[in-house]
């Protein structure tokens, strides 16, 4: 054991930091350890338990981490400011985001615009503002100087189809921390900030099964988005033209019986044709262009695009 936490005000749970870099939360009402949590792979170096809300924020050598404790309501999302990491944008299961500051331990703001749980944040650090979007496919923009808000919009479908339904709806900024992609399962649609003015949109009409997520490649340049029937597509940023199709056969081993496909999707930080996948049986798998291929969409769109993958085992 290394470090003790003590409870939170009117509490009686207590942190504990072990050898293994392990947090043991252990109830003194009832005198035994309730969870334990693990994402530290150094020796833990302190907590503080916010005096609002039911969260443990620990740090190690390694890094800081934040874990959701108590009832509801629960954190959805978590997102650190790019130049102050101890400012946290906190978004809750009641639609409220908490901006919370972990070197004071005090809470900053509370914003509230939102009518449904917070789904994705993003900060920019060129505008000085935050993105958040919910389940109610809104998506707002909030100044980080005073956190007023400065736009909200709700998610439109193409071609004058009215708002989107509501769903979990993501948002991610470009590299130039200016343009903001919007994930939504009917759709991808880049926006420019601070007005949320829209630039670009593709609906799953041109698509087989709704989108399950989306990212920017490392460079900016492409957008890889993964469907529930498992296909992937590659798509130009700026001009979100569809440049291939990955057939999921060339990745996921058959399986009549279980159904799988891409939950979520990740960008290789430096390799711009590289992405992982993490699937709905709890594999990942990496996919890249054939060599002789070069890049995504080489020889123009195809649904048997090829691609070498290696899963969480092999990698």
């Amino acid at each position: 054991m290394r470090t003790i936490m003590p409870p939170p005000p009117d509490g009686d749970i207590i942190a504990i930091g072990m050898d293994d870099s392990s947090i043991q939360i252990y109830s003194g009402q009832e005198d035994e350890v309730k969870t334990k949590l693990k994402g530290h792979r150094r020796i833990i170096k302190g907590f503080s338990f916010p005096t609002s809300l039911t969260v443990l924020v620990s740090s190690s050598a390694d890094s800081q981490t934040i874990t959701t404790l108590g009832p509801p309501p629960a954190a959805t999302f978590l997102a650190f400011h790019p130049q102050d990491n101890n400012i946290i944008a906190i978004g809750m299961e009641d639609s409220s985001i908490q901006i919370y500051n972990a070197r004071v331990d005090e809470f900053m703001a509370t914003l509230r615009g939102h009518q449904k749980r917070i789904t994705s944040l993003a900060f920019s650090h060129v505008l000085n503002v935050l993105a958040s979007s919910g389940a109610d496919s809104l998506l707002c923009v909030w100044s980080t100087d005073g956190w007023e808000k400065q736009a909200s919009k709700f998610l439109q479908m193409p071609n004058g189809r009215g708002v989107a339904p509501f769903a979990d709806t993501r948002v991610q900024f470009h590299l130039d921390q200016v343009h903001l992609l919007v994930v939504h399962q009917t759709q991808i649609a880049t926006c420019e900030v601070p007005k949320l003015e829209l630039l670009k949109q593709w609906d799953t009409r041109e698509a087989s099964a709704p989108i399950t997520d989306a990212t920017y490649s490392c460079n900016g340049e492409s957008i890889y988005v993964s469907f529930e029937d498992g296909s992937i597509g590659v798509f130009t940023a700026s001009t979100l033209r569809l440049r291939c199709r990955i057939n999921p056969a060339t990745y996921i081993p058959p399986n009549p019986s279980f159904r799988v496909y891409p939950l979520v999707i990740a960008a290789h930080p430096s390799e711009p044709n590289q992405f992982a996948l993490g699937l709905t049986d709890g594999s990942v798998y990496v996919l890249e262009p054939l060599e002789y291929e070069g890049e995504w969409g080489t020889f123009g769109p195809s649904t048997t695009f090829g691609a070498t993958g290696s899963d969480q085992h092999q990698r």
